[in-house]
């Protein structure tokens, strides 16, 4: 036998031994078919789709996703398959033979898509981001097994569901999750492999809100033009959560027997610790620089204050002092000694973006100064947490009048029109009065607080971002509240003053009609706002939306009503699907107090049909 050398070794030095032993997993069969949903576009060419499927299958077989397009023009066929991440390549495989038989059904329409419990199929010759769609109007949730199941189980599945909202799109769009207890809850989350992080994470904000709404019954699921979600109160996940190989009908045990690689362990852990380090050692001086614009700041500005008087004003943040909670903090009512009323912010530092956030506020509200911007008093950085202070406003925010039937009716028309064109003016000046154009990314009516004559406010510029004249846009990571988001800004994470333009809008036809724009009037309508008053727009019959506390006062008159209903006019022009049709924030506030001046016809906003956003 041949002696064997050293470079042998060195070139040899792992064996692979392949065992394949019976599962004993429980999981069951993935292959059901959940729904078909045919669209009502044009004839696509037969043999164009059969090509893409064709290609797709290979692509299925290898990696457990496929995506292709065959053909020119309109009739080019464009297709999309994934397999749910815990499905092995066999049962992929086998899921995606199952749907591929059933999705010709809808031909010969140009659209169909396929939910089985393993796997997922679109095909349509639609090309505007045919990957990149996430939303779309044939989104929808399914409830399944209809036993009833009581508030411990329901707390446990949204509890499972918000882990796996959270966790899929830093995990190539996958996650599983399952919290156990006497009732336990198992929840899956899957989005296609073409969107990017943000898109996933947007798609199963909305798909989790629309599946949970099966509560309390024990299985729902999502199915959304980017994402598949389900919950159960049985275990329907696989037992091993690869896709490269391992199968639930099959375990295949890998034992590896390392020869030498101990020398090629060691170079790279070596190299390995010094990336590590000098990585490190980057972020440290990133965050020094930071903390040293910070103390600047306040230097200069003389923002400074004590912890430990924060402390004592708000009678150590007691919760009879707390004035209202979101994202980002808490805030508090403080009286200091001299009997200065302030409102103290109590942000949660719960991971680095939040660190940012509290810089970015400080940095930005203390370089601007308007009447309708909220004052920043001071900050403390220097206890035991971080705090800003801001001017005391007693009453408050706005969505706490239009939004409450009771409050409302303390806004007469004419005050709620003084809150529009203050909240515009405020815009205006972020806009296009400063050196460095500010957007401020979360315009809705909790951020927009009134103080003791009800006069506006813009508050909570933690999400703001500012950038020079010679931008046309900046893209950014995806910010603010769903509901208020121009849909460009979701689609591709670029942003303009349209952004605010658009939230803007909405918050119009908030303050007319008493409605907020993302929540459901009840658990049938899904029309949002915007559409609602677009469709009224459209038929004449807007007046049907006013908000009846406006009907308690002078809104009956011809005057006013012109005036309200004009108000709406603006509002579905800021809400248009294309920002380049919406108007500048300074056309928008001369539209509102010009009221001689004719305004031009809105177009559609979008998600109004199957070719928007």
């Amino acid at each position: 036998m041949e002696r064997a050398t050293p470079s042998m070794l060195c070139s040899h030095f792992v064996i692979v031994l392949i065992i394949l032993l019976p599962d004993t997993s429980v999981a069951e069969p993935r292959s059901q078919i959940i729904q078909l949903i045919c669209g009502n576009g044009t004839i696509v060419a037969a043999p164009n789709f059969a090509a893409t499927m064709e290609i797709v299958s290979e692509q299925i077989r290898s990696r457990g996703y496929g995506v292709a397009a065959t053909g020119t023009g309109p009739d080019t066929s464009y297709g999309l398959a994934q397999c749910y991440g815990d499905l092995s390549l066999l049962d992929c495989a086998l899921c995606y033979s199952e749907a591929r038989t059933v999705i010709p059904g809808c031909f010969p329409s140009n659209e169909g898509r396929i939910y089985l419990d393993g796997c997922f199929i679109r095909a349509s010759n639609y090309n505007y981001n045919f990957y990149d769609q996430y939303l779309g109007p044939e989104d929808r949730h399914v409830c399944g097994n209809r036993t009833t199941k009581g508030s411990l189980f329901q707390q446990n599945a949204r509890r499972a569901v918000q882990q796996a909202v959270a966790n899929a799109p830093s995990n190539n769009g996958y996650a599983r999750a399952q919290v156990s207890s006497i009732m336990t809850a198992y929840v899956l989350a899957d989005c296609w492999k073409t969107l990017s992080a943000n898109f996933c994470a947007v798609c199963l904000q909305y798909a989790s809100a629309s599946m949970l709404g099966c509560l309390p019954w024990s299985e729902g699921r999502a199915l959304f033009t980017g994402c598949f979600m389900r919950y159960s109160d049985t275990n329907f996940l696989n037992a091993i959560t690869t896709n490269g190989g391992s199968s639930s009908r099959g375990k295949v045990v890998i034992t590896i027997i390392v020869v030498s690689a101990v020398v090629v362990l060691g170079v790279g852990a070596f190299i390995g610790i010094g990336v590590w380090k000098n990585k490190l050692i980057q972020k440290k001086r990133k965050g020094a620089n930071d903390a040293k614009k910070l103390v600047k700041i306040l230097h200069d500005k003389c923002l400074n204050f004590k912890y430990s008087a924060l402390n004592k004003a708000t009678g150590s943040f007691d919760e009879v002092n707390k004035l209202g909670q979101g994202g980002f903090g808490t805030v508090y009512k403080g009286v200091l000694a001299d009997g200065r009323e302030l409102a103290v912010k109590r942000l949660f530092f719960n991971n680095k973006h939040r660190v940012a956030d509290f810089y970015n506020e400080v940095n930005i509200v203390s370089s601007i100064e308007h009447k309708n911007l909220i004052r920043l008093l001071g900050c403390s950085c220097s206890g035991p947490e971080s705090l800003l202070v801001y001017e005391f406003l007693p009453n408050q925010s706005l969505d706490r009048f239009i939004f409450d039937p009771i409050k409302g009716k303390a806004l007469k028309w004419e005050k709620r029109f003084e809150i529009i064109i203050g909240t515009a003016e405020g815009l205006v000046y972020l806009h296009e009065n400063t050196k460095t154009r500010i957007i401020h990314r979360d315009i809705k009516a909790s951020n927009i607080l009134l103080d003791s004559r009800l006069r506006a406010k813009i508050a909570d510029f933690g999400l703001a971002r500012s950038f020079q004249e010679d931008k046309s846009h900046i893209s950014t990571v995806l910010a603010g509240t769903l509901g208020y988001m121009a849909p460009e800004y979701l689609a591709h994470g670029q942003l303009t003053e349209k952004a605010d333009v658009y939230s803007f809008g909405v918050l119009l036809l908030e303050i007319v009609t008493g409605r907020q724009n993302n929540m459901r009037k009840n658990d049938e309508d899904t029309v949002s706002l915007v559409s609602d008053v677009w469709e009224h727009f459209e038929r004449g019959i807007v007046e049907e939306l006013f908000d009846p506390n406006l009907m308690l006062h002078n809104c009956h008159t011809i005057n006013v009503q012109n005036e309200v209903a004009r108000v709406l006019h603006v509002g579905l022009l800021c809400t248009q699907e294309i920002p380049t049709l919406r108007p500048f924030m300074s056309k928008a506030l001369k539209m509102l107090v010009k009221k001689d001046e004719e305004l031009p016809p809105p177009t559609n906003p979008p998600f109004v049909d199957e070719k928007t956003m």
